[in-house]
């Protein structure tokens, strides 16, 4: 089925059958093991996890320069990411837990390795694998994905910022060579677009007029079909046949640079839409029998659109509404997760097309790896939480990752076969179409490089202008710098005087605070004294004032509760008799229904006698007409069996004399057979010998025709062989100008890409040399490289038309000869044409008079119809046989039937006697039993007369009853409510309301320490008293140091004894 290798034998590119399914196998899990290849059993009746992988890039270049807060930390031993919030000025710590975190400083190799590995060893184990990034905008997705800018390094090994997606294609090819297996390889792209499917390997339509196509205008979108399973498929999606990783990283390329993108103030390149590359890998095996099998293994790698906020990100108009349905996708997408996370019993799958696609990577029969993309920036914290809040739920996504069934060789064999064939159908097809074509990938090559050179010239132009302005707002900047120096300058000379005075007056205050502390610490100690007496004696007055409060409040409600209960109680008493007046009214109306009721239970109880009387009369009435219509019933069926025994005898009569003519009509049937088959065996005889005459004749005139048509066969065929050598020859010289032509196209294109090469090399060294000279002399460089350059250019462009004009000349040389061989050809065309009607002519004439001879012969025939004497003379035999047989078995057949007809005549007879006397039973039985049910129609009315006779002496009793038991109920209700009927008198002991006087609020502040000045007064008034009794003022120190903690009390509280 394929070499082995790397160069296996390719499998039919499909359009039709292309639409595999994304998901009914299963698309990949990430939830495996990182060391092993296979699922456990267990793991497989259960469920495995979905893999989640979070990673977070470093900050940008303009973060950096704008020294942007990092409110993300990575610690990737413990597999933790801490996330950092303020909210309500406090400090608020999220962590999530992964299983595999890769900080900002992580490399593509090391996330390759240490994640991705594993799950490429178990797609070549038979499993569907599923890798999709996903994160906000301008996070890294599809740098993670898909890498840098190059896919393969100048020493021919992966750069170090090869993505995911070229590092997994490399493994694959490495481990399949490895182990030297039998494989095919085919890779899908498409692109989900605003809700559209896009294939990014369709062939596109030419946009230039050099390769003109018709417009196929009836093109049918890609539709995403239910395959009957619960999985989907793409419809008409192009499948490419791969024998290298070079090739799918040109696939690639060519698929990226279709996908939409466009710059945001987020991101100079963001992705504008979801893209899914799909590789399916064929390996054969060989089971134990020795039997060739297909393993099957896909892995699917999908690059997300992020979400984006529109108020930062800058999208306006059409860039809106792509940012909205990315944004409706992923938000599809999260309440998918969520609703698998909850077991929620409806999961949206169907609300976005990229759900549909994921369905069976999420929840499904895939082994699933989710690597989520985030900013370490604090102004992208609010959608980095998002983003770490759907990962996490994400991870409790359990899929049931199963094996893809094997397929057997004989079958892929066969599919193959037929994809062949469709494909030499449409090959077949194309061949008709005229033009010349060049491949794509050159023509698209050319045009790239092109629009490179032209981007480059103008980019170089632009930075100049850029350098320009950015030097003179340096040299502003610098003025202004300058200027500013010399103001602080003299600020400074300033700031330096006013310290001086500063010291200064700060040493003044120095000495006066010194002073002022002294005097502080004499009046500290009686202040602190007055304020605890105060406390105390405010403290024990607000005690004494609480209970007092809560001594009126227990009082006021004690008499409060008094007044409640003496309304209750004219509450009750009113309520009693409202209720003896309603009792009295009810039972009225009781009695009153009472009354009616057994007033109309006599009437319908009258009624009813009177119907059960009229219902016996009428049944009397039925009664003897039902046994009138017996009566007669047994007259007309004694009469109908009459009719019908003599019927029967009729019967038997007419059916002896048919079968006496049908005999003789027989016999004579069979002699007129005999006769008439005498007569046209003679004639027979006589036709077949005049028949073998004729047949002799017509075999000889067959015979001269025959040679005839030979020989205009053989012209015919000899000249058919001519015409074949020259139409060998034609098509033998149009290969040999079409080789021609192939050449000279292979010799100029090679021409042109060698110019090119020279002029890009040749444009390289220039530029390369100008930016080294635009740094010293950036204004007379730019005219003179602007010059270089076009003339640079004018020159290749020459070269090119001059080549071109060259080839165009040598291709016009090879037309012409062609042409010329073409003429020549038509008119040995036109004498084979001429020489072929004459033999036609020739053979129409002979075919004719062939034809004439035939006509005669036919009337000849038609004359002399009749085949076969012996074959007459056998029927006669046969028929005469046959007549005298069927005049046997119709006597049989008669005389049996006779007998049958007697024999049933005998039986009908019986029948009708046991039948009249079955009847008269049967009528004797009916009258007993209309009698006895008649009897019993009179018991039961009697019984019914008396039951109703007794109900109605009950229902007088019950009326009597009801009336005194109603009486007897407002008797004993009036004694109970007016009598037995307690009501609390007053006792007179309850005590009156009365004020109680309270210390008000004032009184208490009273009590408080008066102002400081005024103690300070009274201080030094008794202090004067004290030196005046005394009289010796050098003692006072120590008499204030004597004197106790309990004498300080008391002088600090002669005020309060005074103002009391």
């Amino acid at each position: 089925m394929e070499k082995r290798g790397g160069t296996p034998s390719p499998s039919p590119r499909s359009t039709e059958k292309s639409g595999k399914d994304l998901t009914r196998s299963g698309d990949a899990n990430g939830g495996a093991s990182a060391g092993g290849n296979a699922t456990p059993k267990g793991d497989k009746e259960k469920g495995v996890n979905v893999q989640v992988i979070l990673r977070c890039r470093p900050l940008s270049e303009d973060e950096t320069k704008g020294n942007t807060p990092v409110v993300i930390s990575c610690n990737e031993r413990r597999r933790e990411v801490a996330a950092t919030q303020v909210i309500a000025n406090k400090q608020i710590d999220r962590t999530f837990a992964f299983d595999k975190v890769f900080g900002p400083s992580s490399k593509q190799k090391d996330l390759f390795e240490q994640s991705i590995s594993p799950i490429v060893h178990e797609v070549l184990e038979g499993y569907n694998c599923t890798i999709f990034a996903y994160g906000q905008t301008g996070t890294g997705k599809t740098y993670t994905m898909e890498g840098g800018g190059t896919r393969k390094a100048k020493s021919g090994e992966l750069p170090t910022d090869a993505g995911v997606i070229p590092r997994s294609v490399r493994q694959i090819f490495d481990i399949l060579e490895a182990q030297c297996a039998e494989y095919s390889m085919k890779v899908t792209f498409l692109e989900l677009y605003n809700e559209e499917i896009t294939d990014l390997l369709a062939p596109d339509e030419p946009r230039f007029p050099v390769l003109p196509v018709p417009e196929d205008k009836n093109k049918k979108p890609i539709a995403l079909m239910e395959d009957g399973k619960g999985g989907v498929f793409v419809r008409g999606l192009e499948e490419e046949v791969v024998y290298s990783a070079g090739e799918i990283y040109k696939i690639l390329d060519k698929g990226s640079a279709k996908r939409r993108t466009a710059e945001t103030l987020l991101n100079k390149q963001s992705s504008r839409s979801h893209s899914i590359f799909s590789i399916t890998i064929h390996i054969k095996e060989l089971t134990h029998e020795s039997e060739e099998m297909i393993k099957i293994g896909k892995l699917n790698l999908v690059d997300l659109a992020g979400s984006e906020n529109i108020s930062r990100s800058g999208a306006r108009d059409g860039r809106a509404r792509e940012a909205g349905e990315i944004n409706k996708s992923l938000l599809t997408l999260g309440r998918v997760i969520n609703a698998l996370v909850e077991h929620s019993g409806h999961v949206p799958y169907r609300d976005s097309k990229l759900t549909r696609l994921l369905r069976d990577s999420l929840g499904g029969k895939t082994k699933t790896c989710i690597i989520a993309t985030i900013s370490p920036s604090v102004y992208c914290l609010e959608e980095t939480l998002s983003t770490l809040d759907y990962a996490h739920r994400a991870k409790n996504i359990r899929n049931k990752p199963e094996v893809n069934q094997k397929m057997m060789k004989s079958a892929v064999i066969k599919d193959l076969y037929s994809e062949i064939d469709r494909l030499k159908q449409e090959v077949f097809a194309a061949r008709e179409k005229n033009g010349i074509y060049i491949p794509r990938e050159r023509y698209l090559q050319e045009e790239a490089e092109k629009k490179a050179m032209t981007e480059k010239i103008e980019k170089l132009g632009v930075d100049l202008e850029a350098r320009d302005k950015q030097l003179v707002e340096l040299k502003e900047l610098y003025d202004a710098q300058m200027l500013l120096s010399a103001e602080l300058g003299e600020k400074l000379e300033k700031t330096q005087k006013d310290l001086e005075d500063t010291r200064h007056a700060l040493h003044d205050l120095e000495e006066k605070y010194s002073e002022a502390k002294s005097t502080i610490k004499e009046k500290e100690f009686a202040i602190f004294n007055l304020q605890n007496s105060e406390k105390s004696l405010v403290d024990c007055a607000y005690n004494l004032r609480a209970e007092l409060e809560n001594a009126a409040a227990d009082v006021s409600g004690l008499f409060s509760k008094i007044e409640r209960k003496d309304k209750i109680e004219d509450g009750n008493r009113s309520l009693v008799q409202r209720f003896r007046s309603q009792l009295t009214q009810e039972l009225d109306a009781l009695h009153k229904t009472v009354s009616t009721s057994v007033m109309q239970q006599e009437d319908h109880l009258k009624e009813m006698e009177d119907d059960m009387q009229s219902f016996v009369s009428s049944k009397d009435e039925a009664a003897q007409g039902l046994k009138e219509s017996i009566q007669n019933l047994k007259a007309l069926h004694g009469s109908g069996i009459t009719a019908l025994d003599n019927l029967a005898g009729e019967i038997d009569m007419n059916s002896q004399t048919t079968f006496e003519k049908l005999n003789s009509q027989v016999q004579s049937h069979t002699s007129d057979l005999e006769k008439c088959f005498g007569v046209i065996a003679l004639g027979a005889d006589n036709l077949l010998n005049e028949l073998q005459c004729s047949l002799s004749k017509q075999e000889e005139r067959l015979a001269h025709f025959a040679n005839k048509q030979r020989e205009g066969h053989l012209r015919a065929v000899e000249a058919s062989r001519s015409i074949s050598n020259i139409t060998v020859g034609f098509f033998h010289s149009l290969d040999v100008h079409a080789s021609k032509l192939t050449s000279i196209l292979e010799e100029t294109q090679g021409v042109q890409d060698q110019q090119l090469i020279d002029l890009e090399k040749k444009f390289e060294e220039c530029a390369a040399n100008e930016e080294k000279q635009l740094i010293e002399k950036v204004a007379e460089m730019l005219a003179i490289s602007n010059a270089r350059k076009k003339k640079l250019v004018q020159t290749a462009v020459g070269g090119l038309r001059e080549s071109a004009v060259n080839r165009t000349g040598q291709l016009q040389k090879e037309i012409s000869t062609a042409q010329d061989f073409t003429s020549s050809v038509r008119e040995k065309w036109g004498f084979y044409m001429e020489e072929t009607e004459n033999n036609y002519i020739e053979d129409t004439t002979a075919v004719d008079s062939g034809r004439s001879c035939l006509a005669e012969v036919l009337v000849e025939c038609k004359t002399k119809t009749g085949m076969g004497a012996q074959q007459w003379k056998n029927a006669e035999d046969s028929l005469f046989s046959l007549g005298k047989g069927n005049v046997e078995s119709v006597d049989s057949i008669v005389r049996t039937g006779r007998e049958a007809n007697q024999l049933l005549r005998s039986k009908l007879s019986a029948a009708v006697s046991t039948t009249l006397e079955d009847i008269d039973v049967a009528n004797k039985a009916l009258l007993s039993s209309i009698d006895s049910s008649l009897k019993v129609d009179h018991e039961a009315c009697a019984n019914i007369v008396s039951v109703l006779t007794l109900c109605h002496g009950e229902m007088t009793e019950l009326k009597g009853a009801h009336y005194h038991k109603v009486v007897e109920i407002t008797g004993n209700a009036g004694k109970c409510l007016e009598e037995e009927y307690l009501v609390d008198e007053p006792s007179c002991s309850t005590p009156r309301r009365r004020q109680i006087d309270l210390p008000s609020a004032e009184s208490i502040e009273e009590l408080r320490t008066p102002d400081y000045d005024e103690l300070l007064r009274s201080f030094h008034e008794s202090r004067a008293g004290w030196k005046q009794a005394n009289g010796d003022m050098k003692h006072l120190p120590e008499a204030q140091e004597s004197a106790s903690p309990s004498s300080s009390v008391r002088e600090a509280r002669v005020p309060l004894i005074a103002r009391n």
